[in-house]
């Protein structure tokens, strides 16, 4: 017997279409958990400068993020399987909950150890919330539809995105760095409790006892393990220990052993696994996760080390470097919502998928020119370039894998391509910084520069802004600017030929792998039939009166579904 058929009668069905008014409300509070998470990553992206400055931690203050990301990568799979065993709501109030714990402790934090452990508890509760909105979007949506109101949710998201470097960089600058982790808990308090109270619960069968025996425990602490042993080298190699030690080529190796070991668990030994196998027998679904990875990787790439670059090489305040990213993150809102709408009425997303990676290429190989010499306008063009090509991939390349699979694998299939995007975001972030730090190490050993001095640099890079600083620990002027230019304005281009070139991978992917499926699925005629005696059931009054087909085109509230249940019963 096959996981598959092991897990079917097990799980709810927790398909609940709605109509559009409800939609929207459902929409409205999830939107919210979305606000949440995606201001929380800017924030404190734009206040990571301030904080490695205030711990003198710059060489690990890729970890501040990357902890963050790991955890949510790593328990990405298990909401989707918690979700469908103890149902949706619940799931996305437990993610809120340990998200609200993990970011108010971390803003107490008196060392930069006890910030990275708290920020990877807040990263465990964004991992659900990620995942869950899309999961109970594609509950509560037709296929067709799911594109446009995911791209109006990505749209919030990407508000956040705006808005966030600001916060950040004012909070860093003029308030606290600690009130970069404290400031979206308002936000998120409310969120939790619109979940609680607007979603609506499909009750899920089963006690307790047999809820908690399904948990995949030791695929969690596999899929936790991997990514951490193979996380771990990228942060040491070529700045705390040679790419070529033991310390680093072990963890490595252990990790890439690890992943298999947990490909065979999930095949032969999981009773509910994490990830099914067999969904990667979809060549759709694989070539969106290959496009995912990429997306994540280069996204989160830019997001973090664009600002970092504005302060460093054109000196620019934290608050000025938060508001001069304002259009690679703003870009995204207009390309998401233009995107979902396209499929929405086409039903088309592969020409989306393929124009918005090819954008994504151009605009990264562009940006890997900047230097302080750029004219500030054509800085501005190219990331509004890139960041209209990463939004227009994010919710088609959902939809193409949401289409090409069966409702029952739905959420784990969108858990999986979530996990697989903040994988290669929690990536990105210590490849980026073993790239720059490689780079200024190799400019400032070319200066004969005690080890001692690198070191400083490397853990505060600030350092080389102000000539006292960098005097004080023995750096002219002249070779801070060397510094700069050299080491780190080389190690920015090389992060930048790496998301061009994974970029292009990712379009040649798409290009190859991900085939058209129809959005009308095989199951339309029987969802069709219990929304049509859900509408019934709905227009009956206590003189079992039934709606006029009027009225019940007015119930459905314009919801495509629904109203084509109507349009049957007009016609039977």
């Amino acid at each position: 017997m096959t996981a598959l058929d092991r897990a079917e009668p097990q799980l709810t069905d927790q398909t609940n279409l709605l109509p559009r008014r409800q939609v929207l409300t459902v929409l409205f509070a999830l939107s919210l958990c979305n606000l949440v998470t995606t201001l929380d990553q800017v924030v404190v992206s734009a206040s990571l400068s301030t904080v490695a400055s205030a711990f003198n931690a710059g060489s690990v203050s890729a970890w501040i993020p990357a902890a963050y990301l790991l955890t949510s990568t790593a328990f990405q799979p298990l909401y989707g399987r918690l979700s469908d065993i103890f149902g949706r709501k619940s799931a996305i109030a437990l993610a809120m909950g340990i998200y609200i714990v993990g970011n108010l402790i971390a803003g107490f934090s008196r060392s930069i150890t006890q910030l990275i452990v708290f920020r990877a508890i807040a990263g465990v509760g964004d991992g659900g919330a990620t995942s869950m909105v899309q999961i109970v979007i594609s509950d509560v949506l037709s296929l067709r539809d799911r594109g446009k109101f995911i791209g109006y949710a990505g749209g919030v998201t990407a508000a956040g995105y705006a808005i966030g470097p600001i916060i950040g960089g004012s909070l860093a600058q003029h308030v606290s760095w600690r009130w970069a982790f404290w400031i979206t808990l308002p936000v998120a308090l409310f969120a939790t409790a619109a979940v609680v109270f607007i979603l609506p619960l499909k009750p899920v069968q089963g006690d307790m006892r047999s809820k908690l025996l399904m948990i995949d425990y030791v695929g969690v602490l596999l899929t936790l393990g991997a990514c951490t042993m193979i996380m771990l080298p990228l942060v040491w190699g070529g700045v705390t220990f040679p790419w070529s030690s033991a310390i680093v080529l072990g963890p490595l190796c252990a990790g890439i052993v690890t992943v298999g070991i947990f490909c065979v668990w999930e095949t032969k030994g999981a009773k509910l696994p994490l990830i099914p196998m067999y969904i990667f027998r979809h060549m759709t679904v694989v070539g969106v996760y290959i496009c995912m990875f990429v997306n994540g990787f280069v996204f989160f790439s830019m997001l973090f080390y664009l600002p970092q670059f504005f302060q460093l090489v054109l000196g620019y305040s934290p608050t000025r470097s938060g508001i001069f990213i304002i259009p690679f993150v703003v870009a995204p809102i207009f390309s998401a919502i233009v995107a979902g709408i396209w499929v929405s009425h086409t039903g088309k997303y592969r020409l989306i998928v393929y124009c918005g990676f090819a954008l994504f290429a151009i605009g990264c190989g562009c940006i890997s020119t900047f230097t302080a010499q750029t004219n500030r306008a054509v800085m501005v063009v190219l990331m509004l370039l890139a960041g209209l090509g990463g939004g227009a991939t994010m919710q088609t390349t959902t939809v193409a894998a949401q289409a090409s699979v069966s409702r029952r694998d739905m959420a784990v299939v969108s858990a999986v391509r979530n996990f697989l995007r903040i994988l290669g975001g929690a990536l990105a972030l210590p490849a980026s910084a073993a790239l720059l730090n490689n780079a200024m190490r190799k400019s400032m050993e070319s200066l004969s520069l005690s080890s001692t001095t690198i070191a400083s640099v490397i853990d505060d890079p600030s350092l080389l802004l102000s000539t006292s600083s960098s005097t004080g620990i023995g750096i002219s002027a002249s070779q801070a600017s060397y510094i700069l230019s050299n080491g780190y304005n080389k190690g920015f281009k090389d992060v930048f030929y790496l998301n061009a070139s994974l970029s292009t991978l990712a379009f040649v992917a798409a290009v190859v792998m991900i085939r058209h499926k129809e959005l009308l699925r095989g199951d339309e005629d029987k969802l069709k039939m219990e929304a049509k005696e859900a509408l019934i059931a709905k227009g009956v009054g206590t003189n079992a009166t039934p709606l006029s087909i009027t009225d019940a085109k007015q119930a459905a509230g314009g919801d495509i579904e629904m109203e084509a249940v109507v349009t049957d019963l007009q016609s039977s």
